[in-house]
């Protein structure tokens, strides 16, 4: 089965005044839970805003994603399927 594609909206109050090591551990708490979870699910990156991130995950569906969040504490606020990508060269027609 074929992973697809989702963007994890996750609210955390003050995550973007995160330090590293602070950003460091909780990689780790969800690293740990990834390889609990099997090869379903992996964790592609985050981006980090001043109140919530923005995680990139590829997964067999949004079941798995909702039991990562509940196992590692960090919220699944909202869970968005990546349909289709474009970029700048998308508007090429060759």
């Amino acid at each position: 089965m074929a992973l697809r594609k989702f963007i994890i909206e996750r609210d955390i109050p003050k995550v973007g005044t995160f330090e590293r090591d602070q950003l460091r551990g909780a990689a780790a708490k969800s690293n740990g839970v990834l390889r609990q979870l099997g090869p379903d699910i992996q964790w592609v990156e985050s981006y980090v805003a001043d109140n919530k991130t923005f995680c990139v995950y590829l997964a067999k569906d949004e079941e798995i994603i909702r039991k990562h969040a509940e196992i590692s504490g960090f919220p699944a606020t909202k869970v968005t399927e990546v349909r289709k990508m474009i970029d700048p060269t998308t508007e090429r027609q060759d």
